[in-house]
C-alpha cells in the first residue's frame, strides 16, 4: 500500500525556534527528524551552530546531524541524495519525516534535483576565491560571462558563491553549466507530499536573540574550538569554517581583526543571514508562514490542522 501521510518540513530564519517545533511535532506524530542545516552536518562544528542537545531532542531520533568529516566539501546535492535514503527508511517503519532546517537551497534541492555536478576540487576553488579577495565580484563575474554567458545572464555580481561554482565546473569539466544543468535527476516520487511550514517572528525580538546567541557562543569557548579544528587540520577556507561567526574567528586568529570586531561583525553576519533566509522562503510558492517563535503554544495544532 502505497505510503500518503504527509511529510513535514520545517523551516526559518535561524533563532526562530525551529528545533522546538519540530520535536513538539515529533511527539505528536510520531515522527523522526531530519536534519538540512549545511553546518549541522558536521563533525566537531559545535557551539555556533544550534545543534539540538539530547536534552533537547526529548528521546527523539534525529538523522543527518554530525556524520560529515569538517575537511570534505559536502554539497546540497549530496545532502539530498542523503536524505532520500533516510526518508524512505523513515517511511518504511511507519513513521513519519519531518524535515527540519533553515539552508532553503538544501530543500529545494531534495523537491527539484541539481544536475550530476563534479565533486569539488578544493585548489581551484581557493584559487578562485584568492581572485575573488584580490579582484572583487565584478572581475569574477566578467570571468564567467567569458565562458558560460548564459549562465551569467542569470547571476548578479554579487552571487559569488554560484560564479565561483559556474567557473569551477568549466575548468573542471570543459563545459557550460547552463549546458548540463537541464541534465537533472528526477525528483523522489514523495516530494509532492512535503509540507513547507516557515516560521516568522517579530524581526526585532529575532535579532535581539541573535545578537545574545552569538555573545554566548564566544562566552562558551567558541575561539578554542575553532583552534582545535585548525589544530586537527581543518583548513579556514573549507565549507565547516566558512560559517558566520567560525568565519571571523579564523580572520581573528589570523590578525585580521580584534576579538571585538569578530563579535560584532559575527552579529552582523548571522542578522544578515536571517535577512536572507526570509527573503528565500518568500519565494517558495507553496510556504506556509508561522507566526512567532517556535515556541508559541499552539503551533503544533496549526501545522496539523492546515489542508492542504
Amino acid at each position: 500500500m502505497a505510503v500518503s501521510r504527509p511529510i513535514y518540513a520545517i523551516s526559518g530564519p535561524t533563532c526562530s525556534g525551529k528545533t522546538a517545533l519540530s520535536v513538539a511535532l515529533a511527539l505528536s506524530v510520531d515522527g523522526e527528524v531530519v536534519n538540512f542545516d549545511s553546518v549541522q552536518i558536521y563533525k566537531g562544528i559545535e557551539i555556533a551552530t544550534a545543534k539540538p542537545t539530547r536534552e533537547e531532542m526529548l528521546g527523539v531520533r534525529h538523522h543527518l546531524i554530525n556524520y560529515v568529516e569538517p575537511t570534505i566539501s559536502y554539497t546540497a546535492a549530496d545532502w539530498a541524495r542523503d536524505a532520500v535514503t533516510v526518508i524512505e527508511d523513515i517511511e518504511s517503519r511507519g513513521k513519519t519525516a519531518i524535515l527540519v532546517g533553515g539552508t532553503g537551497f538544501y530543500l529545494r534541492t531534495l523537491r527539484r534535483p541539481l544536475f550530476d555536478s563534479p565533486p569539488t576540487d578544493i585548489d581551484l576553488r581557493e584559487h578562485f576565491r584568492k581572485l575573488h579577495r584580490e579582484k572583487g565580484a565584478a572581475h569574477m563575474h566578467a570571468l564567467l560571462v567569458e565562458v558560460d554567458p548564459q549562465l551569467a545572464a542569470t547571476l548578479g555580481e554579487n552571487d559569488h558563491v554560484r560564479v565561483i561554482r559556474g567557473l569551477e565546473v568549466f575548468h573542471q569539466t570543459g563545459k557550460r553549466m547552463s549546458e548540463i544543468q537541464p541534465e537533472r535527476e528526477k525528483a523522489p516520487d514523495f516530494v509532492d507530499r512535503i509540507r513547507l511550514f516557515v516560521l516568522a517572528p517579530p524581526r526585532d525580538e529575532l535579532y535581539a536573540k541573535i545578537n545574545a546567541r552569538t555573545e554566548q557562543h564566544f562566552a562558551k569557548g567558541l575561539i578554542d574550538e575553532v583552534k582545535q579544528l585548525r589544530d586537527s587540520g581543518v583548513r579556514d577556507d573549507t565549507n565547516a569554517l566558512g560559517a558566520h561567526a567560525y568565519r571571523r574567528v579564523c580572520e581573528y586568529l589570523r590578525d585580521e581583526r580584534d576579538l571585538e570586531s569578530a563579535i560584532e561583525r559575527s552579529k552582523q553576519d548571522v542578522r544578515n543571514y536571517a535577512k536572507r533566509q526570509f527573503t528565500w522562503f518568500r519565494g517558495e510558492p507553496d510556504a506556509i508562514w508561522l507566526d512567532g517563535f517556535g515556541m508559541r503554544d499552539g503551533l503544533v495544532d496549526e501545522i496539523l490542522g492546515h489542508k492542504g
